[in-house]
This record gives structure tokens, sequence and C-alpha cells, in this order.
């Protein structure tokens, strides 16, 4: 019986050490992605001059520098962010449905900026696309933002593309 007892207290001890271990993994490798992903989009703002390049570490305020790089107004931010609050406050209702409506213009808006960005620094803007592909598109847009990044300057364009107006 002590045998029987020993054996379930080791192994639920084994497997709360395994839940820990890939909890700690995953906050590495989150941690981690967060500063490749902030030092690439601070190096992009600084190759097409655009301040403040400092954003790029500060949550929601990243996306208005990634508007402020496509050269694209910034307000689909307040999307996302009502978004992000109607997750939290409605769960389970109709606002759901709506909250996936938001969620899918946003990612629409993000796209479209970053096909722009791509654009000035003189890749295609179709490369934007492949980030809508589940896992392959998330993996690519890491690539994607270390060549837009720290890739040589590939901008032969000569056409400028004009600042919005804002009011």
């Amino acid at each position: 019986m002590i045998n029987i007892i020993t054996l379930a207290t080791l192994s639920l001890s084994n497997l709360l050490e395994l839940l820990l271990g890939i909890m700690v993994f995953l906050f590495i490798l989150l941690l981690a992605i967060y500063i490749y992903t902030s030092l690439a989009l601070m190096k992009i703002a600084k190759r097409t001059s655009t301040e403040p390049a400092w954003f790029a570490w500060i949550p929601y305020a990243n996306l208005y520098l990634t508007s402020k790089i496509a050269q694209k107004h910034w307000w689909p931010i307040t999307l996302i962010i009502i978004s992000t609050i109607m997750s939290f406050i409605f769960e389970n209702t109709f606002f759901t449905i709506i909250n996936y409506l938001f969620l899918i213009v946003s990612l629409i808006f993000c796209t479209i900026w970053w096909w722009k960005i791509c654009e000035r620094r003189g890749r295609p803007g179709w490369w934007a696309l492949i980030g809508l592909i589940p896992i392959i598109g998330w993996i690519w847009g890491l690539v994607m933002m270390g060549i837009l990044a720290w890739g040589k300057d590939n901008n032969t364009s000569s056409v400028k593309i004009p600042k919005p107006k804002t009011y």
C-alpha cells in the first residue's frame, strides 16, 4: 500500500515539474520573441527615419509606430484595443461575434501596414500576405522583420509615398 501512494506522489511531483519546466520554457521563448521583434521594429523605424523609434518597446504604442512607418493612419489601433477589452469583459455572448469582426478588420489593417512597410524598405509587399498563413506565417513574420531591419538596403524606387493628412 505504501508503494502505491509513493508512486502516485512521485508521478504527481514529476508532472508538476514537467509543467513548470514547460511554463519556464514558454516564458523564455516569448520574452526572446518580444525582445527580437522590439529590436527589429526599432531598427526598421530608424532605417525609415520614423520617430519615436523607442515606441517599439511599448505594447500598443508599437502598433502606432508600425502605422507611422507604413505612413498610414493610426486609428485602426482603437479597434485592436476595443477588441482586447471586449474579449475580457464579454465571454460567450453575442459580443463575441462582434469581437471576431473587430479582430478580422484589425488583421486586415495590420497586413496593409506591413505591406507598405515592405514597399518602403524595397521589398515586395506580398510578403505581408504570407503572415496570414497559420504557423508558417508567424515564423515568416519573424524572418521578414529581420530582413526588413537588418537586410541590405534594397530601396531602389524613386516613388515617394506621401504622408497621410492629420486633422
